[in-house]
């Protein structure tokens, strides 16, 4: 399941040197506290909760709630734990930019280096590229990804964390996934989901989007010569809704601009002779589902849109438009939207984080300062 998603300020600072060595050091210390108290997997529960991240971030030193907090944080727990990631059984691969592209390898690599057999290497290697696809192409909310880490066990669990940036409203936007009890990569995969800005979005992993996405797939399954029809009447006939008769003819119904004013793709334009290449190449693979689809390489938010829009105006099948981010935290709302504060976990959590610097192998004096912005920073709820 997704456990969540965190929408914070778009930064493009750098962090300096001396913040980011006290921020590897103390972030050491809080995770091997974590794995030697409570386990390798809780790490992972941990890191998988939106708000316990940013808490942890700002706990090790990184003051600002802003994109950087992501990037510099799981780059200072990559460094933190590295040569060290055997003894404590987590294992970190990606990063940020071209690093992100690295992650497939970096699986390869450690699961070769721990014993790891070919079938899982290959499960936590699809993990990467389709929580990558989804929250890039089948969830468009308007954020583009640009970081993405793959976290996992000896024993095989997982958690991803990746982030993508809105330029237009200068925001960046947190994914995280976690491997426990995974059932569906491709509907109603998150909970706990938390933002400051909504979008406008394509929600195809939303339950009302399902009938999209099956249409989506049939369209490439079958002949792509019915899809690229409907496809070019749309393109050349914008202000018309059609719809497709029993005897196969297509009746024009001219409608107010007003009725559409909601769909995100009547008034794009696409490449025609990119986008029907990469349908019928699509074809020629012979995807079973959606899922596989949206895993073929050359398959990005353009066509995805393109195939929900002709499921929609020619089939009447409309995917959701809610973006799935909500005002709400991981332990409820202290409004108690969208509910109560669930205080025993609330309590739990903020142990964890406690008994975590108290066992750290760090000074007295970073210990103070770390419960410090514990108490200043936790979960944004007091």
């Amino acid at each position: 399941m997704r456990v969540g998603i965190a929408t914070v300020p778009l930064d493009t600072g750098r962090c300096p040197p001396w913040l980011f060595e006290r921020m590897k050091r103390l972030a050491r210390a809080i995770i091997f506290a974590i794995v030697e108290e409570f386990g390798e997997e809780e790490v992972l529960k941990r890191l998988a909760d939106p708000v316990w991240f940013q808490s942890f971030g700002c706990v090790i030193g990184f003051d600002w709630n802003s994109s950087g907090l992501t990037t510099t944080t799981l780059g200072a727990l990559k460094e933190a734990v590295r040569g060290q990631e055997k003894n404590i059984g987590i294992f970190i691969c990606g990063g940020k930019g071209k690093t992100s592209l690295k992650t497939p390898d970096q699986i390869q690599q450690w699961g070769e280096k721990i014993g790891f057999d070919e079938k899982r290497v290959k499960s936590l290697i699809y993990a990467s590229k389709i929580s990558a696809k989804i929250d890039n192409s089948a969830l468009q909310d308007g954020y583009t990804l640009y970081h993405h880490n793959l976290i996992f066990t000896r024993t095989g669990k997982w958690t991803v964390i990746q982030q993508g940036m809105n330029e237009k409203n200068s925001t960046a936007r947190r994914y995280h996934w976690l491997s426990f009890k995974i059932k569906n990569y491709i509907e109603e995969p998150h909970s706990g989901i938390i933002t400051q800005k909504k979008t406008k979005s394509l929600n195809l992993v939303a339950k009302e989007s399902k009938e999209t996405r099956e249409i989506s797939a049939e369209f490439i399954k079958e002949e792509p010569k019915t899809f690229w029809r409907d496809f070019v009447s749309l393109q050349k006939y914008p202000k018309f809704l059609i719809k497709k008769q029993k005897i196969g003819q297509l009746t024009l119904m001219n409608l107010k601009d007003v009725e559409f004013y909601w769909h995100p793709v009547l008034k794009e334009r696409f490449d025609l002779k990119k986008l029907k290449k990469t349908i019928e190449f699509a074809h020629f693979l012979k995807p079973k589902n959606f899922e596989e689809l949206i895993l073929i390489r050359g398959v990005g938010p353009k066509t995805i849109r393109a195939l929900t829009l002709v499921a929609e105006i020619i089939y009447g099948k409309k995917p959701s438009y809610e973006d799935p981010a909500r005002y709400s935290f991981a332990h409820g709302g202290k409004d108690r939207i969208p509910y109560p504060v669930a205080k025993p976990i609330y309590d739990e959590t903020i142990e964890i984080i406690e008994k975590a610097i108290n066992r750290a192998e760090v000074s007295l004096k970073e210990k103070e300062e770390a419960k410090k912005k514990l108490s200043q920073n936790v979960f944004f709820l007091r």
